[in-house]
């Protein structure tokens, strides 16, 4: 897959913001497969179009593109609060696209996908209402917090200028998908937690009492639930018969690769 982008595209438009995205949307439709199914383009919407930027006509995944010349951060700017909430139960909330390239080569550096499953009301912060001299003033926009989303949902296609194999994406997608059964956002938003909490263990082997760890934790992001520990064995269930976490013996479990 080649990472080269086309600086020339750029060279009619003064915006920086409207030079990388044509650019890289550019970029997207010559190169770019769905990481979903693997087939090998996707196609792009009309210009304008709310919500999402490409689709797959083969498997009819919707994708979003956020693009930036710096390497991404812990957030990203997107779009109008509510309408960002409302949409994550939606079918027609889209995956995201997170591209970031190198200013100096014009090259593709970082491409990810974070899978729609992944996305929660906890996941999207509230920014502060545009001022009233503004021109749209108390428009409230949203941050995504990428600190929030488990590396799992980290979906590489292209990693500091190495290429990952499109055999291995696909896999990594797959892995994913068991998300989706989870139809209430609410119960989403535990196992994702929960997911966290496994990750920040940093160990492939761990046991009950290290997520028991972060029961206040839990507790502060679930105030409403007073069984935090049966929430957390029910969610290890979930992951374990999700292939995400094998149970070795009693209260001892290891990270599946």
């Amino acid at each position: 897959m080649e990472l080269t982008l086309n600086k020339e595209l750029g060279d009619q438009y003064r915006s920086g913001a409207q030079k990388r995205r044509v650019i890289t949307e550019d970029w997207v439709s010559k190169f770019l497969y769905c990481p979903s199914c693997g087939y090998s383009s996707l196609d792009q919407y009309p210009n304008n179009r709310p919500v999402a930027d490409f689709f797959c006509s083969e498997c009819n995944e919707d994708f979003e593109l956020k693009s930036s010349k710096n390497p991404i951060r812990s957030k990203i700017v997107d779009g109008e609060y509510q309408t960002m909430i409302n949409r994550l139960s939606s079918d027609t909330n889209p995956n995201l696209l997170i591209l970031d390239y190198s200013h100096q080569e014009f090259s593709v550096r970082n491409l990810f996908v974070i899978p729609k499953q992944y996305f929660v009301p906890e996941v999207i912060e509230r920014r502060k209402p545009l001022s009233a001299s503004a021109r749209r003033a108390g428009w409230t926009g949203c941050n995504i917090l990428l600190d929030r989303i488990p590396q799992a949902g980290r979906i590489y296609v292209a990693e500091e200028g190495r290429v990952v194999p499109k055999k291995s994406v696909l896999s990594d997608w797959k892995s994913t998908l068991f998300l989706r059964e989870q139809k209430s956002l609410s119960t989403k938003s535990w196992l994702l937690d929960v997911m966290m909490c496994v990750e920040n263990i940093r160990q492939i082997n761990f046991s009950l009492a290290d997520v028991y760890a972060f029961e206040n934790d839990l507790q502060r992001l679930h105030p409403d639930n007073r069984h935090v520990r049966d929430k957390i064995r029910q969610q290890l269930q979930v992951l374990r018969d999700a292939g995400r976490i094998q149970f070795v013996s009693r209260g001892q479990y290891s990270v599946l690769p």
